[in-house]
């Protein structure tokens, strides 16, 4: 059984990155109506055409969420959705609400059943079985629970609507939430804003202080965001995963940067494929970890599957990713027949030596180590320095919207 990929894409930059890297399916939403509304710059209808003939030609699946609570003045701008993504070729509607279901399915859409509905058993899996090919699961669920559930998906032959036997998803890295399969809450009782609509403000994860009401004591908590999970990795114990049976492994991160989706697809890719291979060992493991410790992440835990009945917290308010990027300036232009790229430089300076991202809507994400610096018209030099044409080789075509970045230690300052 083949196992799929499927990455997270918030605009073009993330969508190419996931590609790039090998992701097998890309999952993105489109206006308001999906869990990220609020938390990412989503695609809107003119660009499904773009996003499914871009997975298309790199042999993957376009998925479109549309996974919040739909409210009957919601129902027109579903229907508009995805009659659009059934015109544009998009595979598969990922859903939890009756009503975007029925919509798809009488359009001919796949369906595909959210984490929301929070799926825990054989006998959910069965009835939803009515609607949708690829179901995934609570994230809450033990190895075992889940291997059970695939086990009798194969001895009762349980098929979707297209004839094949149901697929089972789960999350396999990325953020987790506090609240059963993310219902929460806090945003709307502390800002009207609904986690459940997409809107989430994160309250969970601040810092907090406690406060005795019989005497008035307050209490910080020392060192733990209480309510912040650290993310999800399950890279430690993949083989396990996938011997469970499950078919889709899901990077969490619509929200998340270009390169945090280029460097988690990358190691996920590498870590099925070398499971395929036999060549899935801890020395590449902890390979794979120290490259994803490098971007976006609030420290890492294996989540519920191996049976802790408790979330391990994090002890920061943001990343603990032992990298960051710093913003130096924008493309300028290319010379495709001796492969440099000219940048103008605009915020800090660029040195030879130094480790560079460039990030772009058309290339996705690609780094590299500068080895040669042509400034202006000086010739080469060492340094490039704010206000600076700069030049230097560079495998791939840029264009002028491309952002070029340095890479270094999380602890180095400005300079």
């Amino acid at each position: 059984m083949e196992t799929e990929l499927m990455s997270p894409a918030g605009n073009f930059e993330s969508l190419q990155a996931a590609l790039n890297a090998g992701a097998d399916s890309v999952y993105f939403g489109v206006e308001q109506l999906n869990m990220r509304a609020r938390a990412t710059m989503n695609f809107t209808t003119e660009d499904l055409q773009e996003i499914a003939a871009r997975c298309h030609a790199s042999n993957a699946k376009a998925y479109l969420t549309l996974n919040t609570i739909v409210y009957d003045h919601d129902l027109s701008l579903v229907k508009t959705i995805i009659t659009e993504a059934v015109s544009a070729g998009i595979d598969a509607v990922i859903a939890s609400d009756q009503a975007v279901i029925a919509n798809a399915r009488s359009l001919g859409m796949e369906v595909h059943i959210s984490t929301q509905l929070n799926i825990t058993n054989l006998e959910t899996v069965r009835f939803y079985s009515l609607f949708a090919d690829v179901m995934v699961l609570s994230r809450e669920l033990s190895l075992r629970q889940i291997k059970a559930i695939c086990d009798g998906i194969r001895t009762e032959q349980i098929k979707g609507p297209s004839g094949k036997l149901i697929e089972i998803e789960v999350f396999a890295h990325g953020a987790l939430c506090m609240a059963v399969s993310g219902k929460c809450y806090l945003s709307l009782h502390t800002q009207n804003s609904s986690a459940n609509r997409g809107a989430c403000v994160q309250n969970c994860r601040r810092s907090y202080t406690v406060i005795d009401n019989e005497e008035g004591h307050e209490l910080e908590i020392d060192n733990e965001f209480i309510m912040s999970p650290k993310d999800l990795c399950t890279l430690p114990f993949l083989d396990q995963l996938l011997d469970t049976g499950v078919k889709v492994l899901k990077i969490e991160g619509r929200g998340k940067s270009a390169d945090y989706v280029q460097t988690v697809t990358a190691c996920y890719r590498e870590a099925i494929d070398a499971w395929k291979a036999g060549t899935y060992s801890s020395d590449k493991t902890d390979h794979w970890m120290k490259r994803m410790e490098e971007v976006y992440n609030r420290g890492f835990w294996g989540g519920y599957y191996l049976g802790t009945e408790l979330g391990e917290w994090t002890n920061a308010a943001g990343s603990s990713a032992t990298v960051r990027k710093i913003y130096l300036g924008r493309g300028h232009h290319y010379y495709p027949k001796s492969k440099i790229a000219e940048f103008k430089i605009e915020t800090y300076p660029l040195s030879v030596g130094d480790r560079i991202m460039v990030i772009g809507n058309k290339i996705g994400v690609v780094e590299t180590t500068i080895t040669s610096l042509h400034v202006n018209e000086e010739g080469a030099k060492d340094t490039a320095q704010k206000g600076d044409l700069c030049a230097f080789p560079f495998e791939q075509a840029i264009h002028p919207s491309d952002k070029l970045y340095k890479v270094v230690p999380a602890e180095q300052t400005n300079e």
